[in-house]
């Protein structure tokens, strides 16, 4: 980026990769504003950033925000089962798919509701993990020909709930994770007189690759090992319930990035599915489970924040894998079922934030100019200021110039220099750095110790959001969310800048990013000017973000904006809904205080105050209100 020609919304493209991730939803206009085509199919209908957050705006919406785009969601559901029943035709195989969407992906009622509305068509299922989920299931998944899918450890409420649902005419399977939970469930079963619908999830030997590994493998936390699987068939049997065993689960971990990894455990999971078939269990339906991954840094390689893969590919390995060991070994294709959750979720949500201000890693405010009987560490590194510019050996000018600065901390440690001289040597040093790294970025060998000037010199743009609250995976796994400026990328981007929250917390930063060139601690932004926004988006974080945030700092949850494509609209959408996010008073009685309590308390310290003459009545009046009124406001700064 040392290039003097100019830059282009191509250049922009090469370093921010929006294409490489958005998956044919997001792109940079010609304008330089990112866009957005809620759906690949209709591409006459592309919604300028910009324009959404000048509505927000208008509306009065203070940020940091939630923007979800349902139109995003709903092509993902549509892509997903489109791509089956497509693949499945041309594959020629017998059984159909009926795939479920694992809500703890993203429990959000308006996500859940919208994903059971594209999935209508389709009979797309729901897959519940625990108590509260399948309540929550139990009342949006009404659809009695998909399916209910329900993993994780259960109880015998959970196990009553569970039948309750299958004697309304929901397909509700329970899956079996620990055999004591057959036992428990065959009991209330016969109790009840209500016949189960039962699956049995396998431990696989085959382990996935990526962050989540541990998920699949004999050491796995869920699933049962092969002899469990075929104790459990024979005591369905043996109570008279053979036929209720009706699906074989897997799942080797989230976020595949080797679609190796896939191949490999339909292979295992297909050969277990034939030979429960063929010592007369005839299941219905094999669950492979979720995986399908998301290309967060663009790179389509196996880093754990990518794939080498698309839907396409991982679609066509499940049912043609699956219909090739069904046929070797002469068994009916099962029903396919996945419970595919980030691919569905993590596109249509993104979190808009403010960029603040900006931290610099060092001032060049104080005057360097030659005073009268200056020590002679200052005329030192002065000295190297000067020849820089037509000195050939950088690496001897780093060296020194690193020397001087040492040297002078040690004399100003032994009082030999003032602070103000060697405030002098710290800017002239930077000075140096910065000329350093101009020089550097054009050479063909860069010596170690100058490989971390980049970083060294980098701003911090500080930015209006909580890391814990709206990005917990990139502080938790280091996951890689993309971060993208909302308009000027068609201007080169000058300021090399990591991220930092409004958090007391000094985890709270994003400071690794998607590059030109990978993975980078810094990002290049623009220039912040006076008196203009500048909005950043942090996107894919409609998968886990949205719901695992938590009330660091109390700063709860964002408002949220809810956008809609429309055709006939000037801007080509609308704002449907605007959900608020937490106020003061909200997360302070989550974490049990009663803040109409802390304001009374707060007044009556006012009013003695007023009474003993140190505070002006209508003063008093004035502090109670802006408490009060603090305690109904929005957690996160005002700008």
């Amino acid at each position: 980026m040392g290039t003097k020609m100019k830059w282009t919304i191509n250049d922009s493209e090469n370093l921010y990769r929006v294409k490489r991730w958005g998956e044919g939803y997001f792109e940079i206009g010609s304008n330089g504003n990112l866009f957005v085509t809620p759906d690949p199919n209709n591409t006459d209908m592309r919604i300028d950033f910009k324009s959404v957050v000048e509505e927000i705006k208008q509306e009065g919406i203070q940020f940091p925000v939630v923007v979800r785009f349902h139109d995003i969601l709903r092509s993902q559901v549509e892509r997903l089962n489109q791509t089956f029943q497509d693949t499945i035709k041309e594959a020629e195989y017998q059984g159909s798919y009926m795939g479920v969407y694992p809500v703890k992906v993203n429990q959000m009622r308006e996500v859940v509701e919208e994903v059971v509305d594209a999935g209508a068509p389709f009979n797309y299922g729901l897959e519940a993990g625990s108590k509260a989920e399948l309540l929550t299931v139990m009342a949006l998944n009404t659809n009695t020909e998909s399916l209910t899918i329900l993993n994780g450890y259960k109880d015998q409420e959970f196990m009553r709930l569970a039948l309750l649902s299958l004697s309304l005419g929901r397909k509700t399977i329970v899956v079996i994770e620990k055999f004591s939970e057959l036992i428990l469930l065959v009991k209330i079963a016969e109790e009840l007189g209500i016949k189960p619908l039962v699956g049995v999830r396998s431990k696989m030997t085959v382990k996935g690759r990526g962050k989540w590994a541990s998920s699949g493998g004999e050491r796995a936390k869920f699933g049962l090992t092969i002899s469990e699987i075929i104790n459990a068939a024979r005591y369905l049997e043996e109570r008279g319930m053979k036929d209720s065993l009706k699906l074989l689960h897997f799942h080797i971990g989230s976020q595949l990035t080797d679609i190796r990894s896939v191949k490999e455990s339909i292979n295992e999971g297909a050969m277990i599915y034939s030979e429960l078939h063929k010592m007369g269990f005839k299941l219905d339906y094999v669950d492979v489970g979720g995986g399908l991954g998301i290309d967060y840094d663009g790179s389509k390689s196996t880093n754990d924040s990518s794939r080498n893969y698309n839907m396409s590919e991982y679609v066509a390995d499940i049912v043609f894998g699956m219909k090739q060991v069904c046929d070797l070994e002469q068994v009916p294709h099962p029903t396919l079922v996945s419970e595919s959750g980030r691919a569905i979720t993590a596109h249509h949500s993104c979190v808009i934030t403010q960029v603040v201000g900006e931290i610099k890693a060092h001032s060049t405010g104080i005057n360097t100019d030659v005073v009268a009987g200056e020590h002679v560490l200052v005329s030192n590194i002065r000295e190297l200021v000067d020849i820089i510019d037509t000195h050939d050996n950088l690496q001897e000018i780093f060296n020194d110039a690193s020397q001087f600065k040492e040297q002078a901390l040690d004399a100003f440690k032994l009082r030999v220099i003032s602070l103000e001289e060697l405030a002098k040597i710290e800017t002239l040093y930077w000075q140096i750095m910065e000329s350093v790294q101009l020089k550097i970025q054009s050479a063909d060998f860069v010596p170690e110790e100058m490989q971390e000037l980049e970083f060294n010199l980098s701003s911090q743009y500080l930015c209006n959001f909580s890391v814990f609250q709206s990005a917990a995976d990139t502080w938790a796994i280091d996951q890689i969310l993309p971060v993208v400026p909302l308009t000027r990328m068609d201007e080169r981007p000058t300021v090399n800048c990591s991220l930092v929250d409004i958090t007391c917390d000094s985890d709270g930063k994003l400071d690794k990013f998607i590059s030109d060139h990978g993975i980078s601690d810094v990002l290049p932004m623009h220039s912040l000017k006076p008196k203009e926004d500048y909005f950043l988006g942090l996107f894919l974080t409609g998968a886990y973000q949205d719901v695992m945030g938590d009330m660091h700092n109390l700063f709860g949850r964002l408002n949220e904006v809810h956008i809609f494509s429309h055709d006939d609209d000037p801007e080509d959408f609308y704002i449907e809904e605007v959900v608020k996010g937490s106020s003061v008073d909200d997360v302070l009685s989550i974490m049990q205080y009663h803040p109409s309590s802390m304001a009374q308390t707060l007044k009556k310290s006012i009013d003695k105050h007023v009474a003993s003459g140190k505070m002006k009545p209508r003063e008093g009046v004035k502090w109670t209100d802006f408490y009060e009124n603090c305690l109904k406001g929005y957690t996160y700064l005002k700008v």
